[in-house]
């Protein structure tokens, strides 16, 4: 049985349609509304607030923390400073993908992991013989996404004791929002201009409150997954359990993926000291992976004409699909689309896929399958680069 975030009491006052789901044992907002449209336009045009607080959150220290991080995780952590935040995989000894998630640096032997899933027995059995402490903060620390274009302004109007306005893109800062002492990272999970505020578990409420009130000038609107989900996919950015499957609970060897086969291979840094997984990734490096994560255009007139000799009107959902749908090459099946949306702000029908890659390249043109009135069709499809959707303003400083 779910139980409620830290902020819970507060999305139940303004979750209308009381359309929930379960998100790593906690009730999480699907959508506040009966359509997303407010929630997705905030996201794009205004600001959204996102309650992100199931997100399993652990906190390591001592002295060797820096040493078993980079041991762990595939990006050099070497490089990373105090106050600034890596976006990482992790890998298991085959060179396959346990989970991907941030590490935020808050001291010189102090950070802060984040995931999608629990990770924390599997963290502590990689401490063995290093002055190195691992703990479980996620029921302790709360987490609020704000995303927009207007959400930086917002915040400088909402945080005392920080320079948010200079905030650069992957750092944190500190300072206080209604005099709750608060972290404040200019990252999230919708390709946009955006922030994540890191708030001890019980003063969530205050912080909410704090950050909706001051929002109002700034065209402030909660929002839900689903909104989530859409913005996400627009920005080429990938979710566990949809574009891959943990290499912890993969029960055949086609669900374990490589980073390089989900368009993670940038965050393999092979010139570093020996970590988990590099072996493998050496190897994986040196030949051409079995498959690559790509970005689809659907077709537009070929789903209007698909519908047309139904009868019917077109009838694509305004919410994402995670359902893995066939991609073809003529009759031949090349891969798969792992999510797919209609985006509001690009006007086009798109998706992440996973395909061979000689059919991955820019301007291929193959065939997306479609399922009307209970019959398989396909209608055409053109491969692009990722991500679909990605403004000046995500990585701007100072932002305007």
């Amino acid at each position: 049985m779910p139980v409620g975030t830290a902020v819970h009491d507060r999305t139940l006052a303004l979750c209308h349609s009381l359309n929930y789901r379960e998100w790593s044992g906690y009730y999480a907002v699907s959508a506040y509304e009966a359509h997303i449209e407010h929630e997705y336009n905030a996201i794009r045009e205004k600001a959204a607030l996102i309650d992100i607080s199931p997100l399993f959150k652990y906190r390591i220290t001592g002295k060797d923390a820096a040493h078993f991080l980079d041991h762990i995780v595939t990006r050099d952590l070497r490089k990373a400073a105090v106050g600034q935040v890596v976006y990482t995989p992790w890998c298991d000894e085959h060179g396959k993908v346990i989970d991907d998630g941030t590490v935020q640096r808050l001291g010189e032997t102090t950070f802060r992991m984040t995931a999608a899933e629990p990770n924390y027995r599997w963290l502590t059995l990689n401490t063995l013989g290093l002055d190195v402490r691992i703990e479980d903060v996620s029921t302790q620390v709360a987490a609020l996404a704000l995303q927009g274009p207007t959400s930086g302004k917002l915040l400088m109007d909402a945080v005392q004791g920080a320079d948010i306005r200079n905030l650069r893109y992957f750092r944190i800062t500190s300072g206080t929002i209604a005099g709750v002492p608060v972290e404040v990272s200019r990252t999230g999970y919708t390709g946009d201009l955006g922030y994540e505020v890191w708030i001890p578990w019980n003063d969530a409420g205050k912080v909410w409150d704090a950050l909706m009130s001051v929002g109002r000038a700034h065209g402030i609107h909660p929002s839900g997954i689903l909104a989530l989900d859409v913005a996400r996919i627009e920005a080429g950015l990938i979710m566990l359990d949809v574009e891959y499957t943990s290499a912890h609970h993969a029960p055949i060897a086609s669900h374990r993926y490589s980073p390089y086969e989900i368009g993670l291979g940038r965050l393999v840094s092979l010139n570093k000291t020996e970590f988990l997984g590099r072996r493998a990734l050496v190897q994986e490096e040196r030949r051409t992976p079995a498959r690559v994560l790509a970005g689809l255009e659907i077709n537009w007139p070929d789903v209007e004409q698909l519908f047309d000799s139904y009868g019917l009107t077109p009838q694509v959902s305004a919410t994402a699909s995670r359902a893995a749908l066939p991609i073809f090459a003529g009759k031949t099946q090349v891969g798969r689309a792992t999510s797919t949306t209609y985006s509001p702000t690009l006007k086009k029908m798109i998706a992440l896929a996973s395909l061979e890659p000689e059919y991955a390249l820019p301007g291929t043109r193959l065939r997306y399958e479609m399922t009307v009135e209970a019959e398989r069709r396909t209608v055409g499809a053109r491969v692009v680069d990722i991500p679909f959707f990605n403004p000046a303003r995500k990585t701007a400083t100072p932002i305007a």
